[in-house]
């Protein structure tokens, strides 16, 4: 698949499945996506982040589970799908924080006082699926990776980016960012 055809095929699958609820929250997938993109930007992150932003629940648009699947007890594990996706046209900085973005939830979990009572009532059933909270050995493992910051800070802007209503750019608005990325 080339630049433009991986393009293509990102944009197809918010236009065709980016109206579907995110999970249990008060928005839409593809608003969830802009939401978080637009977090990101406006905290003048680099472009990889604002396209890890923009990107990061792309396994959910990827699989046919329903939207409904965390209901019937399924992690549709979808930061592995949605990286297996773009670790072919996007570089780590884009794709690491995608990967990672759920074991941040269960880090905070650990260790920020206060961060799980603040989770959504759908964030809290997806968690449990996930494996629930860090061990504090898990949480020193994840410490050293790479891209640790960047998923922690991509973790905040998903957790942040489902308020209905939200004024945001269009998806089209993030391509810069999204061609800035893109591999050759």
């Amino acid at each position: 698949m080339t630049r433009g055809e991986a393009m293509n095929r990102i944009e197809v699958l918010f236009a065709e499945r980016g109206a579907g609820q995110y999970g249990g929250e008060a928005v839409s997938q593809l608003e969830h996506a802009l939401q978080a993109a637009a977090l990101a930007r406006g905290a003048n992150a680099p472009a990889a982040e604002v396209a890890a932003a923009l990107l990061h629940d792309l396994g959910h648009l990827l699989h046919h589970l329903g939207e409904d699947c965390v209901d019937a007890g399924i992690d549709d594990a979808h930061e592995e799908l949605g990286v297996r996706f773009l670790s072919k046209h996007f570089p780590p900085a884009v794709v690491e924080p995608i990967r990672l973005h759920v074991a941040a939830k269960r880090y905070l979990c650990l260790l920020e006082p206060g961060y799980y009572s603040a989770l959504s009532p759908a964030s809290v059933a997806s968690l449990q699926l996930q494996g629930g909270p860090m061990t504090a050995a898990e949480a020193t493992l994840f410490e050293v990776h790479p891209f640790f910051r960047e998923a922690v800070a991509l973790r905040r802007r998903d957790d942040a980016a489902k308020v209905p209503g939200s004024p945001v750019p269009g998806f089209r608005d993030f391509l810069p960012e999204l061609e800035q990325c893109l591999g050759p």
